[in-house]
């Protein structure tokens, strides 16, 4: 892009066309509520509505900006106000901003030396947020620990696990190509991406053990001790332990402490997934979901759910970053430099599958910058009032019941008339257009979930969705 080129964007069209753009967005979410939240078109119709061969001649962006019409009816709206789907991904204006500017400036942090800003925001910012959520000091750059963001909680727990199976295997899970005897532990309530990591990282889906939950969802310790103790009388070797703070389908909330004393005994690295709640840190008072944190190895969050900094943006803390770097770090001699080699800097290649790597941390470091800690903490706490309030609305009808505690910003409820009758209950709420929510199964029943923290969101979108959740169940016979 310059200011003379025939076959690229001109930086005076590029200007013109970036104000298009952003007034286009700007429209879009003065509008969002005019749109159906969950799209409404069947398989194929966006496609049966696009050009059928690509243009031989480039078109002017006018026309390519007006194909938005036809792709705006297959979009669902995350970031609507009546989005209350599996969590929110919650954007906001410095984010985006903050996007655009990594974007445009099409830098690539693999090295400390391909960007040094790149990197050195990106380990101070995750320094920062460290002692914004009081976590453990071991988990800073300033110790053997560190913080770096990944795209998202899939991939720091499959980061994590490859770093806990060399750990384990004393590096020998990378050079010697046996049959793995390691194995790993999950709640029956942990999140499908820790058994696809299980698979990627080479363990094998039948070293995946499912440890019973409580009442309360939440993973039983004594239980996970007792497996472990079989499977060492049976020759195998327990390597790593996900415990989650805040799961999927309910927000159940590991007990890390017990946890971590039992990983602690046995020399198992703690894994603490804490991909939605984690965020609720940054408020003092929720700050004991996360007791225990200073037996894990590693710890999960997504600021791209609940801490206004859209997706995708998942930050991994490992306590002690050679156990990841040793694990992972490739180098062939067109990457080796200087600072490297002295170990003056952090490379992030080092820390990742990936390669390159964009400005990660600019937009965390414009969302924190922008809002400050108590903009933060004011924006969870009222996700947190908001989700209490709706909680008192349900357990005043007689028709619906609360199924899970609600400690952050989900509610799981059913409606009394029986797992059919919720799942229509569930498809006419969503084929309205003006609500979206998702289900979920607890002890074989259909459930509703309902989920809290859209950036567009107020208390009177949620009494409006509810009164409409209300009068759908009326009319269903």
């Amino acid at each position: 892009m310059n200011k003379t080129s025939k076959l690229h964007m001109t930086t005076d069209e590029f200007r013109k066309q970036g104000y298009k753009v952003i007034d286009w967005l700007v429209e879009y979410y003065e509008n969002i509520e005019d749109y159906p939240v969950l799209s409404q078109v069947k398989p194929g119709e966006i496609r049966s509505n696009l050009p059928k061969d690509p243009p031989i001649k480039g078109r002017s962006y006018n026309d390519i900006l007006s194909d938005m019409d036809i792709m705006m009816p297959g979009m669902t709206h995350w970031q609507s106000p009546n989005f209350h789907a599996f969590f929110p991904c919650a954007s906001s204006g410095p984010a985006i901003l903050a996007d655009m500017i990594a974007t445009g400036t099409g830098i690539v942090g693999m090295l400390w030396e391909t960007s040094p800003s790149c990197t050195e925001v990106e380990t101070h910012v995750l320094d920062w947020l460290v002692d914004m959520m009081g976590m453990p000091e071991k988990f800073k750059s300033s110790t053997n620990g560190g913080g770096v963001i990944q795209d998202t909680a899939s991939s720091s727990t499959l980061i994590s696990l490859i770093g806990a199976r060399e750990y384990s295997s004393n590096g020998e899970f990378n050079s010697i190509a046996t049959k793995s005897k390691l194995t790993s532990y999950v709640s029956s309530h942990s999140h499908s991406s820790i058994e696809k990591a299980v698979k990627v990282a080479g363990l094998g889906k039948n070293s995946l053990r499912v440890i019973e939950a409580d009442e309360a969802f939440a993973m039983k310790p004594e239980k996970l001790k007792e497996q472990i103790e079989i499977d060492i009388l049976d020759g195998y070797i327990p390597t790593f332990v996900c415990a989650s703070v805040g799961t999927t389908n309910t927000t159940a909330m590991d007990p890390i402490l017990e946890i971590g004393k039992i990983c602690k005994k046995y020399d198992i690295w703690l894994h603490v997934d804490a991909a939605m709640a984690g965020a609720a840190a940054l408020c003092p008072e929720f700050r004991y979901l996360q007791d225990g944190l200073e037996y894990a190895s590693s710890y999960t969050f997504n600021p791209h759910k609940w801490m206004l900094t859209n997706f995708d943006c998942s930050v991994l803390f490992i306590d002690d970053r050679n156990k990841i770097t040793s694990a992972m770090s490739v180098v062939p001699e067109y990457l080796k430099n200087k600072g490297s080699e002295t170990g003056e800097v952090i490379d992030y290649m080092d820390w990742s599958i990936p390669l390159g790597r964009k400005f990660r941390g600019l937009k965390l470091w414009q969302v924190i910058n922008y809002y400050g800690i108590e903009g933060l903490q004011k924006y969870i706490r009222e996700d947190v009032d908001n989700t209490q309030k709706l909680k008192a609305w349900i357990e005043r009808d007689d028709n619906f019941e609360i199924v899970a505690p609600v400690p952050l910003n989900l509610i799981c409820f059913k409606h009394k008339k029986g797992s059919e009758f919720n799942r229509r209950l569930h498809e006419a709420i969503n084929q309205t257009g003006k609500l979206y929510i998702t289900r979920t199964k607890i002890n074989d029943e259909y459930i509703l979930r309902f989920s809290i923290g859209q950036t567009t969101g107020t208390i009177n979108h949620i009494r409006k969705s509810w009164k409409l959740i209300q009068k759908i169940a009326e009319e269903i016979d």
